[in-house]
C-alpha cells in the first residue's frame, strides 16, 4: 500500500468516527476542519514511514583514471621501440587474419559458382579430363599479361598428366576480343587442335580480332565463311554470358585470373606459383597448406 493510499484510509477512519459521534450529540454534527485532516494525514504517513523497510543504499560512482594522451603516447612509443619484432608479429597476425578472411569469402563465392565455373556448356577443356586437379583461366586473347602466362600453362600441361585445364573466354578488352574469343568458341566445337589455334591467336602480331581468329581456324581446315555465320548464335553468346556471370560472382575484374582448389589467383603469377598451388591441392585440399 502506498504512502497516499494509506492517508485515505486513515482520513476515512477518522470521518467514519466523525460521523459515529452524530449520534450521540443529536443538537448538531461533529465537523473535521482542514487543520484535523492535515493532522490526521501527517500521523498516518509517519505511522507509514516508520514501518517501511529501508530503501537499499544508493552505489557510489566509480572513479576512472583519466591518462593524459602527452603521457600515454611516449610510454606506447618507448615500449615498441624497445621490441621492434612486436609490430613484425603484429603485421604477420593481420596478414594471416586477412588472408584467412579472403578464403572463407573465396570458398563460400566458389560454392555458389561451382556449377558454372566447372561444368559449363562450351568452355574448353585441356589435358586430363578426369584429372585430380582442375586449373581454371579466365582470360582475353588481347591481353598481353596472359600471352606472357601462355607458356606456363604450356609448361604444366607437358608435365603434369593428372592436371586438368579449363579454359573460359572471357573478353574485356575491346570488342575486337569479344569477337575473336566468338569464333574460338566455335572452334571448340569442331573436332580440330584447339591448342594449335589457341597458340596461334596468342602468338599472332597486331591486334587479335574476328579476322586473325577466321584465319586460324582456316589453317585448321574449317571454314571462315561458316564460322562468321554462326558467331552471332545464341549459344555462343551463353558460353561469354556464363563467364561474366561467374567473374561478376567472384569479383573477377582483369585478366588472367585463375581458379584452382579453394583460391582465386589474379595475375600472371609464373609457373613456379601455379605447380606449388597444384601440388598443395594435391597434399592438402587447399593452395595453403597448414604446417
Amino acid at each position: 500500500m502506498s504512502r497516499i493510499a494509506y492517508a485515505l484510509v486513515a482520513l476515512a477512519g477518522a470521518a467514519v468516527g466523525g460521523g459515529a459521534a452524530y449520534y450521540y450529540a443529536e443538537s448538531q454534527p461533529t465537523e473535521t476542519d482542514a487543520v484535523a485532516v492535515r493532522s490526521i494525514v501527517d500521523e498516518a504517513i509517519t505511522e507509514y514511514d516508520a514501518t517501511r523497510p529501508a530503501p537499499e543504499p544508493v552505489a557510489a560512482p566509480i572513479e576512472t583514471a583519466q591518462i593524459d594522451p602527452e603521457t600515454l603516447n611516449p610510454m606506447i612509443e618507448d615500449y615498441l621501440m624497445a621490441d621492434p619484432s612486436i609490430l613484425q608479429r603484429m603485421s604477420a597476425e593481420l596478414e594471416t587474419r586477412m588472408r584467412t578472411e579472403q578464403q572463407a569469402t573465396a570458398r563460400a563465392a566458389l560454392a555458389t559458382y561451382e556449377d558454372q565455373i566447372y561444368n559449363a556448356e562450351g568452355d574448353v577443356v585441356l589435358g586430363n579430363p578426369d584429372g585430380d586437379v582442375t586449373l581454371v583461366e579466365l582470360f582475353d586473347y588481347n591481353c598481353g599479361y596472359c600471352r606472357q602466362a601462355l607458356p606456363d600453362l604450356a609448361t604444366l600441361l607437358a608435365e603434369d598428366p593428372e592436371l586438368k585445364v579449363i579454359l573460359k573466354e572471357f573478353p574485356i578488352l575491346s570488342q575486337e576480343s569479344v569477337e575473336a574469343a566468338r569464333v574460338a568458341i566455335l572452334v571448340n566445337e569442331q573436332d580440330v587442335d584447339y591448342w594449335q589455334f589457341h597458340e596461334a591467336l596468342f602468338t599472332s602480331r597486331g591486334q587479335v580480332n574476328k579476322q586473325v581468329a577466321l584465319d586460324a581456324a582456316q589453317e585448321l581446315g574449317l571454314s571462315p565463311v561458316s564460322l562468321e555465320l554462326d558467331m552471332n548464335a545464341e549459344r555462343v553468346a551463353e558460353v561469354i554470358q556464363n563467364s561474366y556471370e561467374v567473374a561478376q560472382g567472384l569479383n573477377i575484374t582483369g585478366t588472367p585470373t585463375y581458379i584452382i582448389g579453394d583460391e582465386i589467383v589474379p595475375g600472371a603469377i609464373g609457373v613456379d606459383a601455379l605447380r606449388e598451388k597444384i601440388a598443395n591441392v594435391r597434399a592438402c585440399g587447399s593452395t595453403i597448406c597448414e604446417g
